[in-house]
């Protein structure tokens, strides 16, 4: 596994970080407790040594989980989580005033039961878990966060993007106050290479990279024939003519680079890793399997400027989540 530093937080993290939302058992269906402690202990065996969750994924489940982990393990793992905004708002909304989202005392009070779920003392990355620039030098969020560092409850501070946002955080970065921040980035949606990453290595922010895989659209197991279970929200994300449009573009990037489909998820993986400005990647990984394949990629090899020059024909503009 290879390491890279979490921008001015000086944490070197490995390259493949563990995304823990499918653990938490809400919005991902099909997720067994004991197969996902063993996939997690497996990362871990492989090198992997930072991972990400939030208090949102299952009120709470994926934190216990990956709590039970990291204190049965003697190696040094970094902990990152997420404090969801108070009313309950995906993604951040425009001219929502900050105070009903994130003020101190629901900050302070998210902190504490994330580390009460995680069983640890220290929070590594504590982030809030969606943004809006509107909200810089408002409300008392940050002296929260300055608090929490103080009493050493959390060590560095981040935000997660809104979804297909990501110069919507340009303004806070500037500031100097965020060490990190969590953006989707993807062979799909390049859109962060045009100023966000730009911003975070003028800034020396640390970037964490999610949905690389597109919510599994660019592993080349989405076909128009593909189900999920009832209450999986990739039943959402993937609905009407979606995954046969994920089908025929992810075929047509393996025929144009004449790779077998099913190398197309560590393609995939490579292409985010390639960028300057990623520290790491955090594709969900439920599964031994999952967990086996994906660490192998993070082995400091990227892809060739041919490689990503042809990649970058493949932008696609568009929010599934909506």
């Amino acid at each position: 596994m290879n390491y890279r530093t979490l921008g001015k937080t000086g944490l070197q993290v490995s390259e493949i970080g563990y995304g823990a939302w499918g653990i938490g058992k809400s919005s991902w269906i099909g997720a067994n407790d004991d197969e996902s402690i063993i996939a997690l202990n497996r990362a871990i065996d492989l090198g992997l040594n930072f991972i990400d969750t939030a208090l949102g994924y299952g009120n709470g489940h994926s934190e216990s989980l990956v709590g039970q982990v990291i204190r049965q393990r003697s190696e040094n793992i970094y902990a990152a989580t997420k404090i969801p905004p108070k009313n309950g708002q995906w993604p951040a909304q425009a001219g929502v005033p900050v105070e009903q989202t994130f003020p101190a005392e629901h900050v302070i009070a998210c902190t504490e039961q994330s580390l009460k779920n995680l069983g640890l003392e220290t929070i590594d990355v504590q982030q809030l878990h969606v943004w809006s620039d509107e909200w810089v030098n408002q409300g008392d969020w940050l002296e929260a966060v300055q608090k929490l560092k103080e009493q050493g409850k959390i060590r560095f501070f981040g935000i997660s993007i809104n979804d297909h946002q990501p110069e919507n955080a340009i303004k806070l970065i500037e500031t100097g106050v965020v060490d990190t921040v969590q953006v989707i980035y993807n062979i799909f949606d390049q859109s962060p290479e045009d100023r966000l990453f730009t911003a975070c290595i003028q800034n020396n922010v640390g970037v964490i990279v999610r949905v690389p895989l597109d919510e599994g659209g660019l592993t080349g197991r989405i076909t128009p024939e593909t189900t999920f279970e009832e209450g999986d929200f990739r039943n959402h994300y993937f609905h009407g003519d979606r995954k046969q449009e994920v089908y025929e573009r992810v075929n047509e990037i393996a025929a144009n680079l004449q790779i077998p489909v099913e190398q197309i998820a560590e393609t995939a993986l490579r292409y985010v890793l390639s960028h300057p400005a990623v520290s790491s990647v955090i594709p969900g990984m439920r599964s031994v399997v999952n967990v086996e394949r994906n660490c192998l990629v993070g082995d400091g090899h990227g892809l060739s400027k041919e490689y990503i020059e042809k990649l970058k024909a493949n932008r696609w503009i568009r929010n599934f989540y909506n």
